[in-house]
């Protein structure tokens, strides 16, 4: 779905940590008051609404992204890339060495025995793949593809339910295929009537969702990760803005204030939203955050039809329309599924 780098969401509880492999308790263990009640329920209630408000924060940030590039639309997005690769290693490497998300485990990674060529090799894979979709998002939304962009977010969860077939051995319910049919309906209801694929919108997805499946082997948590991933690119990426800046064409030679802090903020809102997702998934079960995620393409779509003019007319009306109605029951199934797996437990 959504433009980050962290990967999709596994069957959780809310206490369970995919972030980082780990399972915390949320309350770890009951306080009782002097009259003997249990303050654990309004300890897991803060909790909860602390992860509502952390995952919604994060999609809306990645929601509103698209207004973000566009201040940058002057810049090559090949260029800008480049520059939020470099910004985000240098705000993920103070923020780790510095923050909350540091600390005693920071240079675990550095020393552990198992960070071998393998854990090496599963990091590069997942840097080229999120480098495709940061460059495939940046060039959609300053070349007026936003809506397409938006599309790609919203069969995003499906296309990650086919590699969890293809690839995982995963088994869908007739019910569930009818779903992802009738959303894949809705792609090719658009790709006849403009007479070519949606190219953006493919490309987002399954680069996001191989991403994702990548990820699903890497052993560290999201902050780390994108810091090794970041470093993997980081030599080519910065290779490629000294050799803008000393031809004299890149934005730091032209000295323009606002373009450079733009580029600058690069990194830390690259980082941003995937600190809240992660706060988020710790704390709210998987239903939850699934219906949440559509936050970010809604808005995007909004953005792209409405602020931006972009053009939208029946046939995109009809394909977003079966989209939506494909993975909202998808999703009411998978939740559905959920709960009757918990009961028998």
């Amino acid at each position: 779905m959504l433009e980050t780098s962290s990967p999709p969401p596994r069957a959780l509880t809310i206490s369970q940590a995919p972030i980082t492999g780990q399972t915390e308790s949320i309350a770890a263990t009951s306080v009782n008051t002097s009259n003997g009640t249990s303050l654990r329920g309004e300890v897991d209630n803060g909790e909860f609404r602390r992860g509502v408000i952390s995952a919604i924060a994060a999609f809306a940030c990645w929601g509103l992204f698209p207004i973000y590039w566009k201040w940058l639309a002057h810049v090559p997005s090949v260029e800008l890339v480049c520059h939020r690769i470099v910004w985000s290693f240098t705000f993920l490497a103070i923020v780790l060495g510095v923050g909350r998300y540091g600390g005693r485990r920071r240079n675990q990674w550095v020393s552990s025995p198992r960070f071998g060529m393998r854990v090496w090799a599963i990091y590069s894979l997942a840097a080229a793949l999120i480098s495709v979709n940061w460059f495939v998002f940046i060039w959609a939304i300053n070349h007026g593809h936003v809506i397409e962009a938006s599309l790609g977010y919203y069969i995003n969860p499906l296309f990650s339910v086919l590699l969890g077939v293809v690839c995982v051995g995963e088994r869908l319910t007739k019910p569930q295929w009818t779903s992802i049919g009738i959303a894949m309906g809705g792609v090719i209801v658009m790709a006849l009537a403009s007479g070519v694929l949606p190219w953006v919108s493919l490309a987002l997805a399954a680069s996001f969702s191989l991403y994702g499946l990548v990820k699903k082997s890497a052993p560290l948590a999201a902050m780390s990760g994108l810091l090794i991933e970041t470093s993997v690119l980081l030599l080519p990426a910065a290779a490629y803005i000294l050799w803008s800046e000393s031809a004299g064409v890149g934005p730091l030679s032209q000295a323009e204030p606002r373009t450079i802090f733009l580029l600058l903020l690069g990194g830390g809102i690259t980082v941003l939203p995937l600190a809240l997702f992660a706060t988020a998934a710790q704390r709210i079960p998987l239903t939850l955050v699934g219906i949440l995620q559509y936050i970010g393409p809604t808005l995007q779509f909004a953005l792209g039809a409405f602020a931006f003019g972009e053009p939208f007319g029946p046939s995109h009306a009809v394909g977003f329309l079966l989209v939506w109605i494909g993975s909202s029951c998808y999703l009411a199934l998978s939740a559905r599924a959920l709960a009757e797996q918990r009961r028998v437990q």
